[in-house]
Formats: structure tokens, C-alpha cells, sequence
């Protein structure tokens, strides 16, 4: 019994300990739903007062603003009102029912599906939305209908903000009370932006096609659907592979979404995109190249909406000088300052004009014909050319100066010489002229000692120099070519990259918008941060540098006299290919630069040709390649004629010290003074060992040439003091019929042969004795002349005629031979950096790979 008692109580125990920890979880269980549920109630509760919040901050549906029709505004540097987009321009509203059923599809299919059935929210397409967001982040996809898209445009602001999308739904929500389906999709297709600048579909139709809408293909209705989305972008005008590729998109989705059938998609789809475009003249614009890029920039800033800037009357405050600007306009449209333009109307030219010392852009030249249209091609921001040497103080003297601390007379050796594991790199003139300073390398711009300044710094310096300099090199891996100018850029980013040498190294991006206003007084400033791009060392040696380029080296075209400025030509080189193909003179060339700056303005010219052809290049030595620092000079001349402009100033990082010509180092007594230079320093970085002895060197003696005619060869030989053979080498040098010397070799010992040398030809060689020890010091060059024999001709007999009875009369001079053309003095010389004229050849091929 006991035990039976004892068992019952056990199990009676058993059941109440077991049935405690259920009972405790259930409360804990209990606990946590309640919690969560209150949470969740405040969570809820909070949302609902922040999303009422929100919305009680949403602007009224004002409908005059749905009318709205004013212009951006435009002022200049002063402020002084210059022009105003006028609206009834740019666009003119169509009546929904003039607007083609397939149009409408059009619009429909790609941008909001089940427009006619939801009440301003597609609510299945912002579920897919948020999904997105999540995986991707806020902003990943959106999910906005015509509705939505209407209002944000007139209403809202353009950041994808929590506080606007929720703004945009509830305002959405109200139009769709207020407007039926139709007056709402008239209200959009009217308002929308459809690239150059045109708002609405009507305007649009004329602008692409030179047609009213309603005489709209189905091509043409999906090309237009396609534009809003990215404008810039599927501009048919500006990208027409992407516009034809996005058009194609909408007919894929009309298709799919029952709008016309599979063979109309296909047949659309098969018209070439330039079969549709039937581009007409726009309406005249003052300053157009100005107003063009004043227009891009608006476009790039956040906050500001298309509908901003052609309906909402915002006020625009650039950085227009007005009369640089008319000037610079003069200087290309007419032949008042320059008369050598060529007669080729496929020849253009592009000038940014800058402040130094702000990177405000004051005037923009955009081509020689007469394109005072809004939203054209604009040559000076848009259109990137290679440009050629002007790329040298921009990727490897300023970088050899910011990061080796080199001097100005940092002697190089002009030499045969090739790319890192690469071909050999040519001199324009195809010559080489042994060991110069760097100053002079720069000055008569020799592609050698450039490319081995840039290899000395390294490629990966080189590129973060030219970076902060605002080069878009990124994210485009960069070659050792980029130093002799394979790189492409516009005037604009050659114009701010030089005006960082002239503002003491600090780089402010070039811009054109100061600040804007809404009408609601809301101000947004533009004007961009200066940066240190540079030590201030090697602003002013760059500077200086480039003040003897342009004194005494191949910009002296430019050279205004009594200004202080720096400056330094560029020119390109066809690929052989097209060279090939148009049959293009081995020396022609098809672009030139000519950059420059002052302590008040920057200047970037460039010259040359849209579009290869076999007329479209500069000759060699043609008076057509000087245009470009003519430009240069006709426009900074006239801007810098009524105010001051103070010389460089060299900072105190900076010493001009005096040093021996041929060693670099400091003169001593014996010295002669003409062999004293003056470079500059970086301070701490100056000579310090003093020349013990001027050394001369002796020159070659015995020079002679001799032609042998068993082996076809010219033998060389000459004599040198024995005692001093060890510490020489010799340069051999040639020049035929008078042309340009070429460097044959460079050797120890004294005889040289010249193989298969042409008969009948003059030729003059030249030996120099070069120090070993001293890069830069050579002997006096001996010279000697051999005249080569012209090979015997052999003629036939002739056989008199026996009924002549007259001997046949000798012939004069006058008539035995054709006159010698009257040479031009511009093919005599290539390049002499005492002269003015601009005879710089581009970089080889090989650079501009």
C-alpha cells in the first residue's frame, strides 16, 4: 500500500514540477507578442505621424504651375540679365486628341503599363521596387508612374529621397482626383524633356523628324518614348546607337505588351536610325557655345530638374564676360584677326577662355561656321582630340619637378631611344640633338627627352599627377605614350589643367555657373573647391620654363610682347591607316594645340578637322599651322589690353642659381661667362661642388670622307689626341643635298662607313667629340663635304635625218630645262626655336596608340 501511495505521490510530484516549465513559456511566450505588438503598434504609429508629417509638408497642387511656362535666366559675371530660354520655343503643347493611339502606347509601354487602371500608384510595380531597394539599396530601381513622374518633375526636387517618394505618391494620389487620364498624359507628354534641349512631344516631332506629331511612324513614336529615361544619353543627335538600341527596347515591349503586332516591331526595328533623323535649323541663340555648356552643367547638379531649368523661371549666375565672349566670336567667325584660315569648310577651331586664378570660364569659341543654335556640338567641352606635346608639361616635366626635384637645367640626352619594352621613339624632325637641358628640351618640345623624364618619374606618379590636374585618365589604365599626347581632351580640361601651373599649383575644375536661384528665393551655390594640385615649386618652374617656349621656342607665334605668359604647342599624327587610305602627305598632320596662360587668364586652342579625308589635314611647314597660337594671341591679347598683369612670382621654395653650362655644377673663376647659365632650384635640392677647371674639348682633327667605288661605300676617318681618347666619344652626323642632319652614330673609335650612298648627291659629315664625364659638353663639330658623281648615261645613237638639211638649234637656258620653283621660306626649316614659326611635328605613330 505503501508503496503504491509512494508511487502515486511520485508521479503526482513528477506532473507538477514537468508542468512548471511549459506554463513559463507560454508567459514568456505571451510577453514577447504583447512586446512586439506594442512596438509594433508605436512603429506603426511613429510611421503614420512621420509619413502625415511629410505629407503635410508636400507643396500644393498648384495648377498655374502645371501651366507654367518661364525660361531659365540667364546673367552674366555681373549679374546683368543676358538672355532667358523662352519657353514658347521650346516647346508647343498638343491637345491629347491630335496625339497618334500609337504614341500614346508608346509612352505607355515603357514608362507605366497599367497607367489607364491604377489611381497614381501602381501599387505591383512598387512592391518589385522595394524589393530591389532592399537587395540593392534605396534608389536601386524605381517604380514611378506617369503620374508620379509628372508631379515630381512640376512640384518635387530630384533627390531619391524617403521624404520626396513619399511627397510623389501622395501628390500623385491627388492629381489622379483632380485630372482625368487624358488631361494627365497631356499634361506629361507636353511636359516632358526629349533631349536638345526641346521639351514636349509636338516640338520634339518637329525637332528630329521635321514632322507634327501626328504624322509620327511607329519608329518615330518609340524613339521619342525611348528618350526620357536618360536624355542626354538616347539623344538620337548626341548617341544614336544607344538611341536606336533604346528604341528597339520600347518596340520589344509594345509587342509584348499587345500594342502591335510581331511584324510591325520587326519592321520598325529594321529602319536605321539616320533614315528617321531630319535635323532643322534652331532658333538663333546669343552666345551659344557659352550658353551650351552653362546648360550641360545645370543638367549635372542635383536638385535642379529639367522642368527647372526651362519652366520654372530659375535664375541662372554664370561667370560670362560678355565681351571676351563677342571677341572670341569675332576672332572665329571672321577673317578680321586671322587671314589665313584654310578654304576648306571642314577646317574648325575650339578656344576655352579662363580666370587663372578661379577657374571661372569667361568665353567659349565652338567652330568657324556660324552655330549660334541652342544645345549643338560644342567643340570646346565636348569634343576630345589627342594633343600632342601639350600633354609634355602635364604627364612629365611637372611630374619630374613635383617628384624628383628637378631643375630646369637637368641635362637629358636627345638620343635613339624606345618606349619601355616598346618601339623606338622619333623626333619630329626625325633628327636627334644629344644632351640639352631640360628647359630646352621643353622649349623646342623633343619627344626623347620627355618620354625618358616620364619613365624616370613612372607611369602610375605621371597618371596621379595629371589626375589632380583633372585629367580623366581614370579609369582608362595609362601608357608612357600619353607623355608625347595620346591622350584626348577637351579645350576645357587642357584650359584647367594649365591654369593650375599659373595659380601657384592649386587646380579649380573650370566652370561656368556660379550659383542658382529658384523662385521661391531657394539659392543654390556652385562655385567649386580649389585644390592642391602641385608644390608651389614646381607651378613656377613649370612656368618658367614655359615662358622660354614660348620666348624662345616653338611658341613664339603666341608670344605677345610685354605680357608676361607660358605657353606650349601640340600637334598630332595620322595612323598610318588613315594616312594609307586618304593618301595623306607623310608629314601632314591633323591637329594643333596651342595652350597658354597669364597670372589672369588661360587659354586652350585647338585646330584641326572633324572628319578624315584626303584634303582634310595641315601640309608641312604651311602657314595654317601657325592659326592656332594666332588665336591664342589675337584673344588673350585683347582681354589682358585694359588691365594689369604682374609677371610669375617665384616663391621662396624656389633659387636662380648660375651654373656652368656643360657640368651643372657651380662656375668657378675660369669659367667664361657664356658659359654661365641661370636655372632654377628647388631650394635644398641646388649645387653645391664648384667647377675646379673649365674644360674644353678639343674637336676631331683629319676629318675626312672618301667614296670607294668597289664597295659602294663612303669611308670616314679622323684623328684625336691620344691621351684623351678615353674620356670621347665621337657623334657622326649627315646632311644630304642640303637637307636637315641626321645623327648616324655615336662611337669610340675613328673611322665610320657609310653604305650605298645615291649618286649625284652632296653630302656633308660631321664629327663631334662628346665628354663622357659631362653630359653636355662637347667639341666644335668639323665638317667635311663629298660630292658624289652622277652615273653616266648612255644614250643612243641617233640617226640623221637625210632630208635635213639645217642642223637642229642648241637650246638656250631659258628653254632646256624646267624652271626651279621659287622656294617657300616656311619648307626651309622644320623647327628653329628662334623662330616663330610653329614647325613642331607630332610624336610618331607609335606615341598615339
Amino acid at each position: 500500500m505503501s508503496d503504491k501511495t509512494n508511487t502515486r505521490q511520485g508521479r503526482r510530484q513528477a506532473r507538477q514540477q514537468s508542468s512548471k516549465p511549459k506554463k513559463s513559456k507560454k508567459r514568456l511566450f505571451k510577453k514577447i507578442v504583447l512586446i512586439m505588438f506594442v512596438l509594433g503598434l508605436i512603429a506603426v504609429i511613429a510611421g503614420g505621424i512621420t509619413i502625415f508629417s511629410m505629407i503635410q509638408d508636400a507643396p500644393d497642387l498648384d495648377e498655374d504651375k502645371l501651366m507654367l511656362t518661364q525660361g531659365a535666366q540667364m546673367y552674366d559675371q555681373n549679374d546683368t540679365f543676358v538672355s532667358q530660354l523662352d519657353t514658347t520655343e521650346k516647346r508647343i503643347n498638343v491637345n491629347i486628341q491630335d496625339v497618334p493611339e500609337l504614341v500614346e502606347d508608346a509612352f505607355i509601354s515603357v514608362e507605366d503599363i497599367r497607367f489607364r487602371q491604377h489611381s497614381g500608384i501602381d501599387i505591383k510595380r512598387l512592391f518589385g521596387a522595394v524589393a530591389a531597394n532592399i537587395t540593392d539599396g534605396f534608389g536601386a530601381e524605381g517604380a514611378s508612374t506617369i503620374t508620379q513622374q509628372l508631379v515630381k518633375n512640376l512640384f518635387l526636387e530630384q533627390e531619391k529621397k524617403i521624404k520626396r517618394k513619399i511627397q510623389e505618391q501622395y501628390l500623385a494620389i491627388q492629381l489622379e482626383q483632380q485630372f482625368s487620364k487624358d488631361q494627365i498624359l497631356e499634361m506629361y507628354l507636353n511636359q516632358i524633356y526629349l533631349g536638345s534641349g526641346v521639351y514636349g512631344i509636338e516640338l520634339a516631332s518637329r525637332t528630329y523628324f521635321n514632322k507634327s506629331v501626328d504624322q509620327l511612324k511607329l519608329e518615330d513614336a518609340a524613339l521619342l518614348a525611348g528618350i526620357p529615361r536618360r536624355p542626354s544619353y538616347y539623344d538620337p543627335t548626341i548617341n544614336p546607337e544607344a538611341a536606336e538600341e533604346r528604341r528597339n527596347l520600347v518596340l520589344s515591349l509594345m509587342e509584348q505588351h499587345g500594342k502591335i503586332t510581331s511584324e510591325q516591331a520587326e519592321t520598325a526595328k529594321a529602319v536605321p536610325i539616320e533614315d528617321q533623323i531630319v535635323l532643322t535649323e534652331k532658333e538663333s541663340y546669343p552666345y551659344e557655345a557659352f550658353y551650351n555648356e552653362v546648360l550641360a552643367e545645370l543638367e549635372q547638379i542635383d536638385g535642379i530638374t529639367m522642368n527647372d531649368i526651362y519652366n520654372s523661371g530659375l535664375k541662372v549666375y554664370t561667370t560670362l564676360d560678355i565681351s571676351a565672349q563677342e571677341h572670341v566670336e569675332t576672332v572665329l567667325q571672321t577673317d578680321e584677326y586671322i587671314n589665313n584660315y584654310p578654304d576648306n569648310e571642314d577646317f574648325q577651331a575650339a578656344i576655352t577662355l579662363m580666370d587663372t586664378k578661379t577657374g571661372q570660364i569667361k568665353a567659349i569659341g565652338s567652330g568657324r561656321e556660324d552655330t549660334n543654335q541652342q544645345r549643338g556640338y560644342n567643340l570646346a567641352t565636348e569634343a576630345s582630340r589627342q594633343v600632342g606635346s601639350t600633354a609634355k608639361p602635364l604627364l612629365d616635366y611637372g611630374p619630374a619637378i613635383e617628384y624628383l626635384q628637378w631643375s630646369t637645367g637637368k641635362v637629358l640626352v636627345d638620343e635613339p631611344h624606345t618606349y619601355t619594352g616598346g618601339p623606338a621613339i622619333n623626333n619630329f624632325d626625325g633628327r636627334f640633338k644629344g644632351a640639352m637641358s631640360m628647359r630646352r628640351a621643353l622649349a623646342e618640345s623633343r619627344n626623347v627627352p620627355a618620354i625618358k623624364a616620364l619613365q624616370e618619374v613612372g607611369v602610375e606618379r605621371s597618371k596621379s599627377f595629371g589626375e589632380a590636374l583633372g585629367l580623366p585618365i581614370e579609369p582608362e589604365p595609362m601608357y608612357e605614350s600619353y607623355g608625347l599626347g595620346a591622350i584626348s581632351l577637351t579645350t576645357k580640361e587642357v584650359a584647367g589643367a594649365y591654369a593650375a601651373f599659373g595659380n601657384n599649383g592649386t587646380y579649380t575644375k573650370p566652370y561656368t555657373v556660379r550659383k542658382v536661384e529658384f523662385p521661391d528665393g531657394r539659392i543654390i551655390d556652385l562655385e567649386p573647391e580649389s585644390e592642391r594640385a602641385m608644390n608651389d615649386y614646381t607651378a613656377y618652374m613649370v612656368s618658367d620654363m614655359l615662358k622660354t617656349a614660348v620666348t624662345n621656342g616653338t611658341g613664339g607665334v603666341a608670344n605677345i610682347q610685354g605680357l608676361p605668359m607660358a605657353g606650349k604647342t601640340g600637334t598630332t599624327n595620322f595612323e598610318s591607316e588613315v594616312r594609307s587610305e586618304y593618301n595623306i602627305p607623310a608629314n601632314a598632320v591633323p591637329d594643333i594645340w596651342f595652350a597658354g596662360y597669364t597670372t589672369n587668364y588661360t587659354a586652350a586652342v585647338w585646330t584641326g578637322f572633324m572628319e578624315n579625308s584626303s584634303e582634310n589635314y595641315f601640309p608641312s611647314q604651311h602657314n595654317s599651322r601657325q592659326i592656332a597660337q594666332q588665336i591664342f594671341k589675337a584673344v588673350v591679347q585683347e582681354v589682358s589690353s585694359s588691365i594689369e598683369t604682374p609677371d610669375f612670382e617665384m616663391p621662396n621654395s624656389v633659387v636662380r642659381i648660375g651654373v656652368e653650362r656643360s657640368t651643372g655644377l657651380l662656375p668657378s673663376d675660369f669659367t667664361p661667362e657664356s658659359e654661365i647659365t641661370y636655372e632654377l632650384f628647388v631650394r635644398g635640392n641646388e649645387p653645391t661642388r664648384v667647377s675646379e677647371e673649365f674644360i674644353d674639348i678639343e674637336a676631331p682633327t683629319n676629318v675626312m670622307a672618301n667614296y670607294d667605288e668597289s664597295t659602294d661605300q663612303i669611308l670616314m676617318s679622323w684623328d684625336y689626341p691620344e691621351e684623351a681618347r678615353d674620356q670621347i666619344t665621337f657623334e657622326i652626323q649627315v646632311q644630304i643635298d642640303g637637307g636637315e642632319p641626321q645623327i648616324l652614330d655615336r662611337k669610340k673609335d675613328m673611322q665610320y662607313i657609310y653604305n650605298s650612298p645615291e649618286k649625284g648627291a652632296t653630302y656633308v659629315f660631321t664629327v663631334t667629340a662628346l665628354s663622357d664625364e659631362h653630359s653636355n659638353l662637347k667639341s666644335d663639330a668639323i665638317s667635311v663635304e663629298l660630292k658624289l658623281e652622277d652615273e653616266p648615261i648612255e644614250e643612243e645613237p641617233v640617226e640623221e635625218d637625210p632630208g635635213e638639211d639645217e642642223p637642229a638649234e642648241e637650246p638656250t637656258d631659258e628653254d632646256s630645262a624646267e624652271e626651279d620653283p621659287i622656294p617657300d621660306p616656311l619648307d626651309e626649316v622644320e623647327e628653329q626655336p628662334t623662330d616663330p614659326v610653329e614647325g613642331e611635328e607630332p610624336p610618331q605613330d607609335d606615341s598615339n596608340n
